[in-house]
């Protein structure tokens, strides 16, 4: 029949595998979890098996829930910047380290030294911070010198899954591009990046456009999940890119707003420009690129919050916080309790309470925290439409912050633009599912299926006209708080490490 795409989510803690129709309808969905290693402070990593593990098992599950006759293709989105090393049978020689990871934080002093911060960040689109692998490539390079040495490989999760199931070393350039070590204008390897980070060339993949097809699944493995042999494998991309794509972000117009773990947004642009203020990525439909801003502190810090002050959950506190006005009564947070990406690119600096008094309850901190990631939403997005070309005329919000209301009454009001709530729960493997499905021919580019299979928002919140004055006047402020503050926490910093 083969009327059904597969379309793969491998994140941080789980692969999914969503059987999807021509028309973007899920079927059928499996998920397996995997563990995640902190075996040292600002160390994260994974064993490459237990993805490996999860995704026969969820493929398994998919097939024998839709019939092996109906699937037509695969293929895959994935937790970006992890990576692995591997031999030439395709055996991890080492643990994956993840995005996550921090190890790697001289080193990104060191490469900024020798090659030139505004270089590194020109070529492959993305400002030094540890997230890329470049940084942790290095640091293999220092402290693991003789696993690098004998690698046949460095993969991302996308090539190392690819080269399980077909058997060819591979990977899209939509995929390796969060490594940082691509050209991103160009779409190739950078040659002054692949030496700085003690790699040879040989030991990278070859790269294809998202929506390519990398090769049939092989003998061995149709045979482990019940697939049919040959089945298109597809070229995916990053999780955001593929997210993007899965809320209907190709081209000109739109924005997305992902408001999980952290808080991610991006828009589209036709040209190739770079800045401090986001990270220029390819697109996921293999045309223009994506300009993108991460905040690593998002809806965690929300259950940071019910943690740290004994609530019952955020609900609770999400009602508890209704009464309170706009402003929190003197609070101002600024949400860096994991650092800051764009657009300071700081890795010491932390969050920030101000205003604190006896008065102050839970509730209080509660709504000022959602109102901190608001204000810092809108400095971020302000900066990258203006690299873009203007505002878009929609922005598409998504994940698990979409369900706090009065998180979207705020954003809307801060951001001073309606949001569209989007339908799709996984917006990832729709996204790579979209990717499949133009490239066995459903429809004639990524674009036309991206619309064909994404279903409209249904949900709009808009500003609220009291709220707008308010925080237009508050985001003043709370623009000074970072350059207030940047001094003290690179002070603290360096005395922790005494």
């Amino acid at each position: 029949m083969d009327d059904v795409v597969i379309g793969i989510d491998a994140s941080t803690t789980a692969v999914k595998a969503i059987a999807f129709t021509r028309d973007g309808k899920e079927l059928f969905q499996a998920r397996e979890a995997y563990p995640l290693s902190n075996p040292e402070p600002g160390h994260f990593e994974q064993d490459a098996e237990h993805w490996w593990t999860a995704l026969l098992d969820a493929l398994k599950q998919v097939t024998e829930a839709v019939g092996v006759s109906r699937v037509a293709a695969i293929s895959i989105a994935h937790q970006r910047e992890t990576f692995t090393l591997i031999d030439h049978a395709g055996k991890p020689l080492i643990p994956a380290i993840l995005w996550l990871d921090e190890r790697a934080r001289p080193q990104v002093i060191r490469l900024s030294a020798e090659l030139g911060r505004e270089t590194i960040r020109d070529w492959s689109g993305k400002p030094p911070d540890p997230t890329p692998a470049l940084y942790a490539i290095a640091w293999l390079a220092e402290h693991q010198p003789q696993a690098l040495g004998d690698a046949a490989a460095l993969v991302d999760v996308h090539g190392f899954f690819v080269h399980r199931l077909t058997g060819h070393l591979v990977t899209s350039t939509a995929s390796a591009d969060p490594l940082g070590l691509l050209d991103v204008k160009n779409g190739t390897w950078r040659p002054e990046l692949v030496t700085a980070a003690g790699l040879r060339p040989g030991q990278l993949p070859e790269l294809v456009a998202p929506g390519a097809i990398c090769g049939g699944l092989s003998e061995s493995v149709a045979r482990l999940i019940g697939l049919k042999a040959g089945t298109p494998v597809v070229a995916g991309a990053g999780d955001g890119q593929a997210m993007g794509l899965g809320m209907g972000v190709y081209g000109e117009g739109k924005s997305y707003l992902s408001l999980g773990s952290g808080i991610v947004s991006g828009c589209y642009s036709h040209g190739f420009t770079t800045s401090d203020a986001f990270r220029t990525l390819v697109s996921p439909t293999g045309s223009g690129f994506m300009l993108e801003t991460v905040l690593r502190s998002g809806m965690q810090l929300v259950d940071w919050i019910v943690r740290t002050t004994g609530s019952p959950s955020a609900a609770a506190l999400e009602r508890a916080a209704a009464d309170v006005a706009a402003g929190s009564e003197g609070l101002l947070v600024m949400p860096y309790w994991a650092g800051v990406m764009s657009p300071y690119w700081d890795g010491a600096a932390r969050g920030a309470i101000v205003g604190l008094s006896l008065d102050h309850e839970p509730k209080h901190l509660f709504r000022a925290v959602l109102e901190g990631i608001a204000f810092e939403q809108a400095i971020a997005s302000e900066a990258m439409e203006t690299q873009a070309g203007g505002k878009p005329g929609a922005m598409i919000a998504a994940g698990g912050g979409t369900n706090c209301a009065l998180l979207m009454q705020i954003m809307a009001s801060v951001l001073e633009r309606p949001l569209s709530v989007s339908p799709v729960n996984e917006a990832a493997a729709l996204g790579a599912a979209i990717l499949a499905a133009s490239a066995i021919g459903w429809f004639a580019s990524p674009q036309m299926a991206a619309e064909a299979m994404t279903a409209p928002p249904t949900r709009h919140v808009d500003p609220v006209d009291g709220l707008v004055s308010s925080c237009r006047a508050r985001k003043a402020i709370y623009r000074d708080l970072y350059q207030a503050t940047r001094d003290i926490h690179a002070r603290l910093e360096a005395v922790s490490q005494i």
